[in-house]
């Protein structure tokens, strides 16, 4: 069932003109309103004065319009059903009347659609606008968060434009990250693992480091999230990552950095290296990095070995291959051995393998085996 509001007689050509006005002409005012200089209530004064002056509608059809317009301003349009659904994580945009979304960890179609590929475009070039991001030739491949639009879900966008893609047409990605994330009770109350398990990661995580591991969309974020929030108090937390995904509930000492790449014409970049390094010097009790993905890799193997208590995501498809990758990314940056990085892994007391939404493998690490140049583990879950 396609979004009803987009339905009216007639209501396709007016909320055609009034986007088309507002982001070809009138962007400084979309601007005053992002960055709060005006509010929602004068911004709609100003739409429904346009419609008055340029527009003859009747009470009832101005109404509908302006309700419909907003909806477009304030949400995302014919893509707010997919948004609002707590069901679907993830939603893929691959021409006009192709839009994939994952349910429940399921790929599948949907029956929303755009009207057109001159709607979709117009689309991917206001939601670029909304969220202060440049897409262009110079920058065709855009990632951007917007936190603050919907009341449950922090919303991270990928949008990459036909200059890289093999079809003349955008390509939109985005992740629905939930703002109020489970809690590690209610992650066993949800089967993700047993009570058994979640004491122990408790205990295990106020005494040492713990690098968790799995595919897409496997819970690794989700309890990384309700972990860091069993932690007391009177710790010092620093969390980096590339997208605002793991965010607190309670905690009154956690500090949160992102990521920030250049982009067109910019050549302000600090990524997850240039923060990691930065944590390095902030007295801080746990790093924790959101997803390790680069050089980063070695300022977090640093920070383990000097005392602070770290914890990170990272994909692999197994326990055992997740510490390779990671000295692998260690390797980047570092003049150590492969032997040296993976002596220092032995800080990492847990390595937890997550699939389908569950802890299914724990592995505790027993130190290195000198005569085999290895680590050892052993597995207790």
């Amino acid at each position: 069932m396609k979004d009803e509001m987009f339905k009216t007689p007639g209501s396709e050509d007016g909320l055609k003109k009034l986007v088309s006005d507002f982001t070809a002409q009138k962007q400084t005012r979309l601007l005053a309103l992002r960055n709060g200089s005006l509010s929602r209530e004068d911004f709609l004064k100003e739409v429904e004065s346009f419609i008055e002056q340029n527009m003859h509608l009747g009470p009832a059809e101005k109404e509908s319009l302006l309700k419909r317009f907003e909806e477009y301003v304030f949400g995302y349009s014919r893509l707010s059903v997919l948004i609002d659904d707590p069901e679907i994580s993830d939603i893929r945009v691959i021409r006009h009347d192709c839009i994939r979304v994952k349910r429940k960890g399921k790929r599948c179609d949907t029956d929303v659609a755009f009207e057109d590929e001159k709607e979709y475009r117009q689309f991917v070039e206001y939601v670029a606008m909304k969220n202060q991001a440049n897409i262009s030739n110079l920058n065709a491949i855009a990632r951007f968060t917007d936190a603050d639009s919907h009341p449950d879900f922090i919303l991270r966008f990928t949008v990459s434009m036909p200059l890289v893609n093999s079809m003349n047409s955008p390509y939109l990605c985005i992740r629905k990250v939930p703002k109020h994330f489970p809690l590690i009770s209610e992650l066993v109350e949800e089967g993700m693992l047993s009570r058994d398990t979640a004491e122990m990661l408790v205990t295990s995580f106020r005494e040492g480091s713990i690098l968790i591991c799995g595919g897409n969309s496997s819970g690794k974020t989700t309890l990384l999230n309700a972990l860091k929030e069993t932690l007391p108090d009177d710790v010092a937390i620093l969390i980096a990552q590339q997208a605002d995904e793991l965010t607190s509930r309670f905690h009154p000492d956690t500090m949160f950095m992102h990521s920030l790449s250049s982009g067109g014409d910019s050549k302000v970049n600090y990524d997850l290296k240039n923060i990691s390094i930065a944590g390095l010097t902030m007295d801080v009790d746990y790093f924790i990095i959101g997803e390790v993905k680069g050089a980063e890799a070695l300022y977090l193997l640093n920070a383990a070995c000097t005392g602070q208590i770290c914890a990170a995501t990272i994909h692999s498809t197994s326990a055992d291959r997740a510490t390779d990758k990671l000295v692998d990314y260690a390797m980047y940056e570092s003049r150590y051995s492969r032997n040296e990085l993976m002596r220092m892994m032995d800080c990492f007391k847990l390595v937890v393998f997550m699939k389908d939404y569950k802890v299914d493998q724990v592995y505790s690490c027993l130190g290195w085996n000198e005569e085999r140049k290895e680590l050892e583990y052993e597995r207790v879950v």
